[in-house]
C-alpha cells in the first residue's frame, strides 16, 4: 500500500529570497550551467521540491506555470547523471515525457543551455518531424530523451527505444496529457520501465487532480506532493483585467488595445482556428505584423514561427490554446484572451505565459456575449475575482481592413463579335422563336 506525504507550503513560509542555487552541493559542471542559465536564487517550488529530489525522493509537484518547473527536474537530472556515472550501460538514463511537440522543443532548449558544462546527449522525439533521423539519432545512443507519447511508443513497438536503463522519469504536464487523452499511451509507457523502486519519478503540473493523483500512487515510489502556494492558482505578478464588450465591436476595442500597449511581444488567444486565422487577417489589414499559429500549420512551420517569436521578429502570435504550455519566452509583456476559454485551466496556461520567474506581466481578457458564460467557471476555478474595468469610447478603433473596394465599371469592349463555328449551322431569329413557342405548348398540355 502506497502513500503520498504532503507538503504544503506558502512562499513566504520558506526563506526563498535567501536561498541560493550555490547553497546546494552541486558538481561544477551543474553549478555552471546555472550560472550560464542566469539562475541565482531558487523559487519557491524549486526551494521546496530540490531538497527532495537531490535526494532521490519521488514527488508530485503543483506550481503556477513559469515558476521554474523545468528547471527543477533539469538540474536533477544534470545532478544525478553526473554524480552517479554508468559508462558500461546504454542510455537513455533519463526520460522526459510531455504533452506537445512545442513543449518538448522548449524543454530541450532549456536542457542544453543547463547542460552546457556537462557531455550529456538530449533528443527531443515527437511527430511531425523525419522520422528515420531520430530513429538514426535513438540508434547511436542519448542520456535524455524528451518525448511525447505517440512517436515514443512507435519507437518502443520497434525496439528502437529501450527503456530497461532509465533511472529518472519525469511526466510534465500531467494534467495536459490526461485532457489530450493520453492516459493509456502514458500507462503503457509506464508499464514498459524498469519498477518504480529502482527508478526516481517527477511528476510536475500546473493543477493536481484527483486522475493525476491515482497515476501517481500506481507508478511512482511515495512521491511527496509538493504545493506552492496551493490557495493561489495564478502568479500574483500577472495584472489580470477583464473588459465586457459586444461581438460587433470585439476587433475594434482590440486594435485599440493594441495601438495602446507597450512592450516587445504580444500573445493573443482565440479558441478556434477560424478565429485565429480571422484575427491574425484582420491585424496585418491594420498595419500590425501579427501571424497566427494553429494545429493545422505543419510542424516545421509551427516551429519555425515559434524560433521568430522568441528572437523578437515577430512581435505579435494568435494563438489557440495548442501553443498555450509550449511558449518559454521571459519578456511577453501582455497576454489578450480574445475569447474567454471554455476549459478554465486553458486561462491558467494561457496567463501563464506572461509574469514568469517573478517578472511582471498583464493579462487582459475580452467577455463577448457568446463566451461570457465561461467567466464565472474561470474564477471559481482560480479562486478570484478578474478585476473588471471600462472601456472608454476613444479606445475603439475603426476597423481599416473593412473599407469595400470600389466598384470598378465593366469597361465596353470595342471588339467585334465573334464570328459562328464554321461547319455549324445558326438558328435564325424565327426558328428560335417557334422552337419557343412549342416548349410553351407541351408545358401547358402537362
Amino acid at each position: 500500500m502506497f502513500y503520498i506525504s504532503k507538503i504544503l507550503m506558502k512562499s513566504s513560509d520558506i526563506e526563498t529570497e535567501g536561498l541560493l542555487f550555490t547553497e546546494f552541493d552541486f558538481p561544477q559542471q551543474v553549478l555552471k550551467g546555472i550560472d550560464s542559465a542566469g539562475f541565482k536564487r531558487c523559487t519557491p517550488i524549486q526551494a521546496m521540491a530540490l531538497p527532495v529530489t537531490l535526494n532521490g525522493g519521488d514527488i508530485a509537484a503543483q506550481a503556477q506555470t513559469g515558476t521554474g518547473k523545468t528547471a527543477t527536474f533539469l538540474i536533477t537530472i544534470f545532478d544525478h547523471l553526473v554524480k552517479h556515472p554508468e559508462p558500461k550501460k546504454a542510455g537513455p538514463h533519463a526520460l522526459i515525457i510531455a504533452p506537445t511537440r512545442e513543449l518538448t522543443v522548449q524543454i530541450c532548449e532549456e536542457a542544453k543551455l543547463l547542460g552546457s558544462h556537462t557531455d550529456f546527449r538530449v533528443l527531443p522525439v515527437f511527430g511531425g518531424v523525419d522520422y528515420q533521423k531520430q530513429q538514426d539519432a535513438l540508434r547511436r545512443g542519448t542520456d535524455i530523451v524528451v518525448a511525447t507519447p505517440g512517436r515514443l511508443i512507435d519507437y518502443m513497438k520497434q525496439k528502437v527505444f529501450t527503456p530497461k536503463n532509465v533511472r529518472i522519469l519525469v511526466i510534465d504536464e500531467a494534467d495536459r496529457l490526461f485532457d489530450m487523452g493520453f492516459i493509456k499511451d502514458l500507462r503503457y509507457i509506464l508499464r514498459q520501465l524498469p519498477r518504480y523502486t529502482r527508478r526516481q519519478s517527477m511528476l510536475f503540473s500546473a493543477t493536481l487532480s484527483y486522475s493525476v493523483m491515482e497515476l501517481a500512487y500506481e507508478y511512482m515510489n511515495n512521491p511527496q506532493e509538493v504545493f506552492a502556494d496551493p490557495e493561489k492558482v495564478t502568479v500574483e505578478e500577472i495584472d489580470q483585467v477583464l473588459y465586457h464588450v459586444g461581438n460587433n465591436v470585439k476587433p475594434n476595442l482590440l486594435l485599440g488595445l493594441l495601438k495602446r500597449a507597450a512592450g516587445n511581444r504580444l500573445l493573443i488567444f482565440a479558441n478556434t482556428r477560424t478565429g485565429v486565422d480571422m484575427i491574425a487577417r484582420k491585424l496585418r489589414g491594420n498595419g500590425f505584423a501579427a501571424v497566427g499559429i494553429t494545429g493545422t500549420v505543419p510542424q516545421k512551420k509551427r516551429l519555425k514561427i515559434m524560433q521568430q517569436f522568441k528572437a523578437g521578429e515577430i512581435k505579435i502570435l494568435v494563438a489557440t490554446d495548442v501553443a498555450s504550455r509550449g511558449i518559454h519566452v521571459e519578456d511577453i509583456d501582455l497576454v489578450i484572451n480574445y475569447d474567454i476559454p471554455q476549459d478554465p485551466e486553458d486561462y491558467v496556461h494561457r496567463i501563464g505565459r506572461t509574469g514568469r520567474l517573478g517578472k511582471s506581466g498583464k493579462a487582459i481578457m475580452l467577455a463577448c456575449e457568446t463566451y461570457v458564460y465561461h467567466l464565472e467557471a474561470v474564477e471559481e476555478f482560480i479562486g478570484e475575482k478578474i478585476k473588471v474595468e471600462w472601456v472608454e469610447d476613444d479606445w475603439y478603433e475603426k476597423d481599416q481592413a473593412r473599407r469595400s473596394r470600389p466598384i470598378r465599371k465593366r469597361a465596353v469592349s470595342s471588339r467585334p463579335p465573334a464570328a459562328p463555328r464554321p461547319g455549324r449551322r445558326q438558328k435564325t431569329t424565327k426558328q428560335r422563336q417557334q422552337f419557343s413557342d412549342r416548349k410553351s405548348r407541351r408545358g401547358s398540355k402537362t
